[in-house]
């Protein structure tokens, strides 16, 4: 998890033997608020869909779009503590 002028990053996390993840769905928008393990991405690999939680409470900024192919460790979106 990174921290960069005051943003923490919503990272894929290590999800095994899989190589890429497709982002499906944004449960929650850019600019709304989150809290801490909150669910607000679904991403898909291999026919199963996993849920990506925010590390911390915040505003959700600058995802990355829906249908895009992401590979674990990569950051999909900026999480703006508040």
């Amino acid at each position: 998890m990174g921290e960069e002028g005051g943003f923490v990053d919503l990272v894929v996390p290590d999800l095994g033997e899989v190589e890429a993840v497709t982002i499906v769905r944004w449960l929650r928008g850019e600019g709304e608020e989150v809290e801490a393990g909150e669910a607000v991405a679904e991403v898909e690999a291999e026919k199963a869909v996993f849920v990506l939680e925010a590390p911390v409470a915040g505003v959700l900024r600058k995802r990355k779009p829906e249908g895009t192919k992401v590979r674990p460790g990569e950051v999909i979106a900026v999480i703006q503590p508040g």
